[in-house]
């Protein structure tokens, strides 16, 4: 479903108005003004929420980005929310591209940073040079 609904008091196929338009009231207007503000606040703490993680990637700081990587709830959108206005509709493709760079951007650096603890394991933290296991008292 597209969340797209027929314009009010349109017909369907034929068989009368569609009982699934909305009514044309005055109501609808303050529903649609409701629905543009929330939906305007979901997407400014979505922004925030990429604009953070943008920062924690800029800091370059090796635990806040894989704090990041770390975040097991998923977002859910609030069910009050209905259809995305047709006003947001560009905001909102363009926070998607941006989300989708910045989570890129966080798996290579969570990979990088897994490749670098991987071989700093694997070295050897004896000393360069080889130390005298004794004295030699005749020299």
């Amino acid at each position: 479903m597209t969340g797209i609904r027929p314009v009010a008091g349109s017909t369907t196929a034929g068989f009368g108005p569609n009982p699934h338009a909305g009514s044309g009231t005055s109501g609808d207007g303050h529903d649609r003004r409701r629905s543009l503000a929330s939906w305007q606040q979901t997407l400014d703490e979505l922004e925030g929420d990429v604009v953070s993680a943008r920062a924690a990637l800029a800091r370059g700081r090796g635990e806040e980005i894989a704090a990041w990587g770390r975040r097991t709830a998923d977002w859910v959108p609030p069910t009050d929310l209905g259809p995305i206005p047709a006003d947001l509709r560009e905001r909102a493709a363009r926070l998607l591209q941006h989300q989708l760079a910045v989570g890129e951007e966080l798996v290579e650096r969570i990979l990088q940073s897994q490749r670098q603890r991987d071989v700093a394991a694997r070295m050897s933290y004896t000393p360069s040079r080889p130390v005298a296991s004794f004295v030699d008292r005749g020299l």
